[in-house]
């Protein structure tokens, strides 16, 4: 993997898919757990995904989530993107792993609607 400029940090290898679990908590196909940090500006909605370890309680329905601004699932893409279960398009700004304490951050940005 190829070091990044700062010091301590490589490049990750992107999950294929993110599922909600439960509130606030994303799991990933090799049963990681990822948590959503919502980053909502006047021009672009970000999430910065954080891979940490938590015990998973029972996983919920999406119907029992009630409203979210965020997908209920992710699937990679090519071209350095995920696809939302709302059908929107989520652009990986960055994804690094830090060497020292294994903790993996993925900071994804909204894609502009193409319909609009």
């Amino acid at each position: 993997m190829g070091e990044l400029p700062f010091s301590g940090a490589h490049r990750a290898l992107h999950p294929d898919h993110l599922w909600i679990w439960e509130r606030a908590v994303y799991v990933d196909e090799n049963q990681r757990t990822w948590l959503p940090i919502t980053i909502e500006t006047e021009s672009s909605l970000q999430v910065l995904m954080r891979q940490e370890d938590v015990p998973l309680g029972v996983a919920v329905c999406p119907s029992q989530l009630g409203p979210c601004l965020l997908p209920v699932m992710w699937q990679l893409y090519p071209g350095r993107r995920y696809r939302g279960s709302d059908s929107s398009f989520w652009r990986i700004v960055y994804h690094i792993e830090a060497s020292f304490s294994g903790t993996e951050d993925m900071l994804l940005e909204k894609l502009p609607d193409p319909d609009c």
